[in-house]
């Protein structure tokens, strides 16, 4: 059984979607980025808050 090149996304049922290309697969990555910066954050409010009551 040959089959041609499909370049639709076969999971898509309406004809419409069928046009549109496949969503962007989403890799994972393992750094730390937005923990650092979620703590540069939280220690940059915490200064200023602490600085402003004392």
């Amino acid at each position: 059984m040959t089959r041609r090149l499909v370049l639709t996304n076969e999971a898509a049922r309406h004809p419409m979607r069928q046009s549109l290309p496949p969503p962007p697969r989403v890799v994972a990555r393992s750094d730390d980025k937005d923990v650092k910066l979620f703590l540069l954050s939280f220690a940059a409010f915490f200064t200023c808050f602490y600085s402003f009551i004392f």
